[in-house]
C-alpha cells in the first residue's frame, strides 16, 4: 500500500516561515508528479503547488506565488513545500498527493480528483 507521510506543520506568526516535508513509500517515486493541497475549515480542498516527475515543471496557486516553493528529492522519495511570508489566510490542513498518471508524461495537474494517493495532512496555523 502506498503511504505518504507529512511533517513540518505547526504554529507560526504572520510573516514567518515553515517547510513541509512528505516522504513516500512509492518505490518508483521518480515517475509520479507530486502536489500540495490545503483545506481550511468550511472550505473545499484547494490546489497549492505541484511539481512534475523531473522537477522541470511546477505550478502554483495565485495566492501563494512568490511566497511558496515546491521541490523534490528523488533519492529520498520526498517532496517539500517551503512556505515564506506566511499569512493568516494560509491557515489550513496541508495535504501531500501523488499523481500516477505522470508515468507517461512530465506534467502537473491542479485538479484534486486527478491525484491518486494522499497523505493524512499536517496542520499549519498562522497567527495574526
Amino acid at each position: 500500500q502506498v503511504q505518504l507521510v507529512e511533517s513540518g506543520g505547526g504554529l507560526v506568526q504572520t510573516g514567518g516561515s515553515l517547510r513541509l516535508s512528505c516522504t513516500s513509500s512509492i518505490f518508483t517515486f521518480g515517475v509520479y508528479a507530486m502536489g500540495w493541497f490545503r483545506q481550511a475549515p468550511g472550505k473545499e480542498r484547494e490546489f497549492v503547488a505541484a511539481i512534475s516527475k523531473s522537477a522541470t515543471n511546477t505550478d502554483y496557486a495565485d495566492s501563494v506565488k512568490g511566497r511558496f516553493t515546491i521541490s523534490r528529492d528523488s533519492a529520498k522519495r520526498t517532496v517539500f513545500l517551503q512556505m515564506n511570508t506566511l499569512k493568516p489566510e494560509d491557515t489550513a490542513v496541508y495535504y501531500c498527493a501523488a499523481d500516477r498518471r505522470t508515468r507517461v508524461y512530465d506534467g502537473v495537474d491542479i485538479r484534486v480528483y486527478e491525484y491518486d494517493y494522499w497523505g493524512q495532512g499536517t496542520q499549519v496555523t498562522v497567527s495574526s
